[in-house]
Parts: structure tokens; sequence; C-alpha cells
């Protein structure tokens, strides 16, 4: 089902979805960092930093630092490639999931709010 929304309806969802986030208690993730956590919960595993650097047009220290920041916060974990150590295997936690479904449900929200 495609959903037809107006520019100024998009940026009012954005806006009022990025605002939310914001101001909830949970993680506040910058705009590369959600891409990355989409990236990863939305696609087909195995994802690697190698593999999320080319798909997302960035460097290899990006996605590190992005991982390192969603690390600490448990919403994805990190291990070698046993069978190419030169790899690394980002994975889903159940904290990751439940924090993406948390955004999935926010913005079917927000979107119910928007004037028609």
């Amino acid at each position: 089902m495609a959903v037809e929304l107006r520019a100024s309806q998009a940026l009012k969802l954005l806006h009022d979805f990025e605002f939310e986030l914001v101001h909830e208690a949970a993680a506040d993730l910058s705009a590369r960092q959600l891409a990355v956590l989409l990236t990863v919960y939305l696609g087909a595993p195995p994802h690697t930093v190698r593999g999320l650097a080319a798909k997302l047009k960035v460097t290899k220290p990006v996605i590190t630092r992005a991982l390192d920041t969603m690390g600490r916060l448990e919403l994805l974990t990190r291990r070698r490639d046993a069978t190419d150590r030169r790899n690394v295997i980002v994975q889903r936690t159940v904290k990751g999931a439940l924090y993406v479904e948390r955004l999935g449900d926010l913005l079917v929200a927000k979107a119910k709010d928007l004037p028609r």
C-alpha cells in the first residue's frame, strides 16, 4: 500500500518523529547511526562493517564509530568472522530489536496525527 504525502506533511512527520526521539529517555541516535541501525535490522544478515560502509557510501571508520556508540547502548554487537578474521560481523540484539520496533510504532503514531 503506497502512502502519498505532500512535502509539507513529510517534513512535519520527520519533525514530529525526531522531536519525540530527542525528548524521550531512550537512546538519541544521529541520522547516520539510525541509518546503520535500520540497515542492519531491515536487511537480511549477515552484515559486515565493510558491507555497511559500502552500502551507506561512507568509510569503515564512520561505521566503526557508529557501532561503538550502538554497542555501548546494546543495540548491536560485533564479532570477528571465524572463517575470515578480516571481517567483522554486525549482529542484532534483543534490546536493539525492541528499540527498532518502538521506532516503527512511534512513526506510525506520528503519521496518524498528520493533518489531512
